[in-house]
């Protein structure tokens, strides 16, 4: 919910621009978010196991989650010929929005 407050307010920002703007901060926020989905569904989709493979999960959903936002970003840059620069501020504030929400979820 965090994230996508924070990917909203930069499209909101992003109109005033207009033109792609606004979906390409949309585009990049969405990326982020169905990165972190994937990641958590790798990190903690194993069960009970040793501390291991735990901690390879863990490794293996951070990679995931890192190599789909490269691609997710590359996509909307180069094969939609979106913006950059929104795409980017939608990342650092989806990425941003994370430190309140897991400060807060207790």
């Amino acid at each position: 919910m965090w994230q996508a407050a924070a990917t909203l307010l930069v499209a909101l920002v992003c109109l005033w621009w207009g033109g792609l703007r606004p979906a390409a901060a949309l585009a990049g926020g969405a990326a982020v978010m169905l990165a972190g989905a994937l990641a958590a569904r790798i990190s903690l989709g194993g069960g009970v196991e040793g501390a291991g493979p735990a901690v390879a999960r863990l490794l293996a959903g951070m990679l995931a989650k890192w190599l789909v936002l490269v691609a997710a970003l590359a996509l909307g840059v180069l094969a939609c010929g979106l913006p950059p620069l929104p795409m980017l501020a939608a990342v650092a504030a989806a990425l941003a929005a994370q430190v309140p929400a897991l400060a807060l979820a207790r």
